[in-house]
């Protein structure tokens, strides 16, 4: 820890990758692991949402299962640290996979953020583009209405990237342009499975960063990795934040 925490301090661009292992002791689970919600749950393609309307009935049952579970989660001692650091300016750029915008209520400077998955905290209208904030899309449902509809009568949907759907082109250039930019990388809660986003570390090991991954699960790149530490991260990061901050 030592080590990373003096590699991070001197580092002079850092670029952080954030996985749901960072929101789990915000008592939000990872749907991925065994027993997880994906196990009992088939995933609604965005084509299928576009195509079928028992389809977004599934979809929206779905999301508010999950949006009451996550509205209710609170930004945790990792979310807290890394919030820190940003406004410390010593991460260049914060990419999480997570939907939960735990990030955002952290205070972490959002200028830096990237929420490469999309946010669950708002809704897109399907037809017209139109955006809300997720409650006005959440109020219809609760009132009973099974797909929530926008003014022009399209459907909503949260702002989250569907399987099937494009990520945002402009979001992934940014942010494989910083990880090629970077000179410290570091894989926090993420399994580094998921692709593009996972290729990320790739990318800055290429460039000549050095790296660093936090989680307790195995990733296709630990071997690869400067370090690995396996404590669980709501103790690590604020540990390293603070000797990161200290000089």
């Amino acid at each position: 820890m030592s080590q990373i925490a003096r590699v991070w301090r001197e580092a002079e661009r850092v670029v952080v990758l954030t996985g749901a292992g960072i929101s789990t002791a915000s008592g939000i689970p990872d749907f991925r692991s065994p027993g997880g919600r994906w196990e009992s749950y088939q995933p609604v393609s965005i084509q299928d949402f576009l195509a079928s309307e028992e389809a977004r009935r599934e979809y929206w049952q779905y999301k508010s299962e999950t949006w009451r579970l996550i509205s209710s989660a609170q930004p945790n001692a990792a979310h807290c640290a890394l919030a820190e650091l940003g406004r410390a300016n010593r991460v260049h750029l914060l990419v999480t996979q997570n939907v939960d915008g735990l990030h955002d209520r952290s205070g972490f400077p959002r200028d830096r953020l990237v929420n490469i998955h999309g946010t669950d905290s708002r809704i897109q209208c399907m037809s017209c583009g139109k955006e809300e904030p997720r409650r006005v899309g959440q109020d219809l449902f609760d009132a009973g209405q099974l797909v929530p509809r926008c003014g022009c009568g399209g459907p909503f949907k949260p702002s989250t990237i569907s399987f099937g759907q494009s990520l945002v082109a402009g979001d992934l250039r940014r942010c494989f342009g910083e990880a090629a930019r970077c000179d410290f990388f570091v894989a926090v809660g993420s399994s580094l499975v998921v692709s593009p986003v996972n290729q990320l570390f790739a990318e800055a090991k290429a460039a000549g960063a050095r790296c660093a991954i936090l989680t307790a699960s195995e990733t296709p790149f630990d071997g690869a990795a400067d370090w690995k530490l396996a404590d669980p991260v709501e103790n690590a990061l604020p540990m390293l934040g603070r000797r990161v901050l200290a000089s």
